[in-house]
């Protein structure tokens, strides 16, 4: 498609900045499914974060040979993140011998001297601190900046993460003694009780291997809440699930007993990849259906069930060339829109040290590019970008609860000018406001005026005659992404965008079947807000029609 997202940007930004660089009331807390600030009020607070990776073999947080740290740091939230997943390996912080190697020592044993180098320009009082002295000053650099923090026991043995038999992946696996976890746990709470912006703790990253069992991950999660809990009562206590993350069903049936309230929260990953090449080779629709419903089952369920829920790793192939990841990424824009949930991008590093034996590898998965200068793919950053401010949520309540019609393949919202304009996409702080009817008709908020299609490869339109079909529209197939209406002829049409970004109706694509069409600009989903506009929504004409209308119909 010829969508133009360039002259957009300071739309799309305009309400991440604003929310981002406000100032947030920590600690954080719980209410419901919400996170929470704890000032007056309990207004809710989005974690929209980035994963820093500090837990391979070097020990010491990804990119710091590339670029200063508070450079980083800022870089972090001029891309319109909050906040960052810092993860680190147990034994920083439960083998005395580990944590006092120097920087320099634990990079020239994996023979980076271009490393070593890189932090005698960009951080050279790193170089030779202990590596548990140099997670520390990460995390000071990043609480000094105002980026919130969840610090994630990632894994065990420093490395790349994970298999089922690494040895890591469950209590009782060779490098995973919980006592000692528990131990490393209490720890970490402790030393970083006083950081202001370290606001959450995830317990242990992706549980996983034979040795899994529900009974006791209820026992040793339980008793690891507890223990950071009691060493630091202001963060947020972040547990995993099973199979690699994927699997917290078990909550259905049995809730977490805990001594304590309000701090609770639970993760999940969601990847392209979890579900093999599925998106590439099914057809979108009926993939992304399928793989929502289960999620819903698996961890989506605990929003209802009144729990926060955390995606604190979901990531796509930077470089757009990967099918399956975008197709992937369309469906998550949609989903994560809808539910409004907090979460962790991977990853932010642009390249690594040394991973699984390469040394400088690569991360197309990176936000960042190899050198850790800029953006990898500064169109991505857009797209993602209406997900990275909340929608709805405690004390965000500026204006009356209303829809917003969110098109995830651009991340833009519809929107319109004037009545005598066609509706648009646009950012999503400027979206028009709507109604979604029992009768399925889309009005917007507060007129008479509804959403109705003219025909085949017609701009869609406002009307007042909102009774017939041209003017219901029903939330298809499976996906539940399309939106459909029929024409006075009776012709099934759905929303579309044309190369111009106007809001169009066409024949319906890809509704089952087809595995290689792809139906992008098709996909639509009705989003719940009660954020404003950024602007006045009526120009002068409209309020003249509307009195019209109050004499007419009022």
């Amino acid at each position: 498609m010829g969508w133009n997202l360039s002259s957009l940007l300071p739309l799309l930004l305009l309400a991440t900045v604003f929310y981002h660089h406000s100032t947030v009331a920590l600690p954080l807390s719980t209410n419901s499914r919400w996170i929470v600030s704890d000032g007056e009020g309990g207004e809710r607070v989005k974690l929209s974060c980035v994963n820093w990776v500090s837990h391979l073999d070097a020990v010491v947080a990804e990119g710091l040979s590339k670029q200063p740290v508070d450079v980083i740091s800022k870089k972090i939230l001029d891309m319109g993140f909050n906040c960052v997943r810092l993860t680190y390996p147990l034994f920083l912080f439960t083998n005395d011998s580990l944590a006092s190697v120097s920087v320099r020592q634990s990079l020239k044993k994996l023979g980076l001297i271009e490393s070593i180098a890189g932090f005698q320009a960009n951080n050279p009082s790193f170089i030779d601190l202990p590596l548990i002295k140099a997670f520390q000053e990460v995390v000071a650099s990043l609480d000094r900046n105002n980026v919130m923090m969840v610090l994630d026991n990632q894994i065990s043995k420093p490395g790349w993460c994970c298999s089922d038999f690494d040895g890591n992946g469950f209590f009782g696996d060779r490098y995973f003694d919980p006592d000692v976890w528990l131990k490393g746990l209490a720890k970490v709470a402790t030393m970083f009780n006083s950081t202001k912006n370290v606001v959450g703790m995830s317990l242990r990253n992706e549980l996983r291997g034979p040795k899994q069992n529900v009974s006791i991950w209820y026992r040793y999660m339980q008793k690891g809440a507890e223990v950071v809990h009691a060493a630091n009562p202001n963060v947020l206590v972040i547990l995993s699930g099973l199979s690699y993350d994927k699997d917290l069903s078990f909550i259905q049936t049995q809730d977490v007993s805990l001594t304590f309230s309000n701090k609770l929260v639970f993760e999940a990953h969601w990847y392209g990849f979890s579900n093999s090449e599925e998106w590439e080779t099914g057809n979108p629709n009926q993939v992304c259906g399928r793989i929502v419903d289960n999620i819903m089952q698996k961890s989506g369920f605990l929003l209802e069930k009144g729990y926060p829920l955390f995606i604190s790793e979901w990531g796509v192939d930077q470089r757009g060339t990967n099918e399956n990841d975008n197709r992937y990424l369309n469906c998550f824009m949609a989903w994560a829109a809808d539910t409004d949930l907090d979460w962790a991008i991977w990853t932010l590093a642009g390249s690594y040290y040394f991973r699984e034996g390469v040394v400088g590898m690569e991360e197309f998965y990176g936000v960042l590019n190899w050198d850790w200068c800029e953006a990898r793919n500064s169109s991505f950053l857009k797209k993602i970008s209406p997900i990275q401010s909340p929608f709805q949520g405690p004390g965000l309540s500026n204006t009356r609860p209303h829809k917003v019609i969110f098109h995830p393949a651009t991340g833009l919202c519809v929107q319109r000018q004037s009545l005598f304009k066609p509706l648009t996409l646009g950012a999503c702080a400027e979206a028009e406001h709507w109604d979604y009817t029992q009768k399925q008709t889309l009005t917007i908020k507060g007129t008479y005026y509804c959403l109705q299609t003219d025909g085949v490869g017609k701009k869609a339109k406002l009307g007042l005659i909102c009774t017939d079909s041209s003017s219901k529209w029903e939330a298809i197939p499976a996906s539940k992404l399309h939106l459909s209406s029929k024409t006075n002829n009776g012709t099934v049409v759905c929303l579309d965008v044309d190369s111009e970004n106007n809001i169009v109706t066409n024949n319906c694509r890809c509704l089952t079947n087809d595995n290689g069409c792809d139906p992008a600009s098709q996909w639509f989903k009705i989003i719940n807000s009660t954020m404003s506009a950024a602007s006045e929504p009526y120009s002068r004409v409209d309020a003249i029609l509307q009195s019209l209308e109050a004499n007419l119909f009022g």
